[in-house]
């Protein structure tokens, strides 16, 4: 774990972490909408707050917060938590070959860390269980660092969106919350100057034309942006052949 000095001394921790770094941005965009979210569905601060320690799984929090506000039974709040979370099973099943050399405290501890996307880059990166006490050590160290990004991202994201909810005007509703994460996504998403522009050319295109009715302004934008960024992929090998 990334709190185990062995394993962020590591350099395979730094790797980790690396590799991890690129998808912080979608992950705090769905901690910081969760946070939001739990907020304006009528829980308290307390209440969110252990939440998003405690349970740690923003899939089964967003399937839970409409239960809470229906106020169903808590075995169908419950139910509903590990069914959606049933892909973790899967998930530990397949680590079990590489963590159980390590105490039992230990694989609990990366049982509650363990997140989709630092299951498939740890799994990416090593397809086979270590054979060697320092093979062991190395995995770990990845392991932690994919771990202290993903858990270090989702909870300042969460906790910053717990304290904008009480500052949201309750008619913004949930929806925005949404928008939250969308925006995050979105910020994720355009990491190169193509696709930058591409979301610039949809944004302006969408408010010069937010008076058309049924809101085809998104589907204006969506045509104009597609076009302009096929019409700038064929034209840009042509502009590295000849340059100025």
């Amino acid at each position: 774990m990334f709190f185990l000095r062995s394993n962020y001394s590591h350099p395979a921790f730094r790797r980790g972490a690396l590799e991890m770094a690129p998808m912080a941005t979608g992950i705090a965009a769905w901690g910081l909408m969760t946070g939001v979210a739990m907020v304006k569905s009528g829980m308290s601060v307390t209440e969110a707050l252990a939440m998003t320690f405690l349970v740690y799984a923003g899939s089964s929090q967003l399937a839970s917060i409409p239960l809470i506000v229906a106020a169903a039974p808590a075995w169908v709040i419950l139910a509903t938590g590990f069914c959606v979370n049933l892909r973790f099973v899967v998930f530990s099943l397949h680590l079990r070959p590489y963590l159980m050399h390590l105490p039992r405290w230990r694989r609990l501890v990366n049982g509650y860390l363990t997140a989709d996307l630092s299951y498939a880059l740890f799994t990416r990166r090593f397809p086979h269980p270590g054979a060697t006490a320092a093979e062991h050590h190395e995995q770990e160290a990845y392991l932690s660092g994919n771990y202290f990004v993903t858990w270090c991202s989702w909870m300042l994201a969460s906790v910053i969106g717990i304290g904008l909810g009480n500052l949201i005007p309750t008619a913004w509703g949930l929806g925005f919350a949404g928008v939250l994460c969308l925006v995050g996504i979105l910020c994720s998403l355009a990491n190169t100057p193509l696709r930058l522009l591409s979301a610039l050319i949809a944004s302006a295109a969408a408010v010069a034309a937010y008076a058309l009715p049924l809101k085809l302004n998104i589907v204006v934008a969506i045509t104009l942006a597609v076009l302009v960024s096929f019409w700038l992929e064929k034209k840009m090998p042509l502009a590295a052949e000849h340059p100025a």
